[in-house]
């Protein structure tokens, strides 16, 4: 559900690049912040130097070299189901943080 939402919204080759690339398979971090609800999910150690609203609300962060280091959601509790995450066939250890 989560992965055909941002599928739908994101622009050609985003994730392609990020299966070839290994070094962007680093870590993935998501982090709600209630105050503003919104969802940041940052997928590398990187700063972001470029963003692009690519849909209300949905921004894509860029590093220096023009590759994807994040996505925020605004408005995240109304776009996602957010009391519940699936992660299917994932070749990693799960880690869960409470705020």
């Amino acid at each position: 559900m989560f992965q055909c939402f941002l599928d739908s919204c994101r622009p050609i080759g985003v994730w392609d690049r990020l299966r070839r690339n290994e070094r962007w398979l680093q870590r993935v971090r998501m982090s709600y912040y209630p105050e503003t609800d919104s969802l940041y999910i940052d997928l590398a150690d990187r700063p972001s130097t470029k963003s692009k609203e690519v849909s209300e609300g949905i921004v894509l962060d860029y590093d220096a070299n023009g590759d994807l280091v994040g996505i925020d959601i605004d408005n995240a509790s109304k776009k996602l189901n957010l009391r519940e995450l699936i992660l299917s066939k994932l070749p990693t250890e799960i880690q869960s943080l409470s705020a």
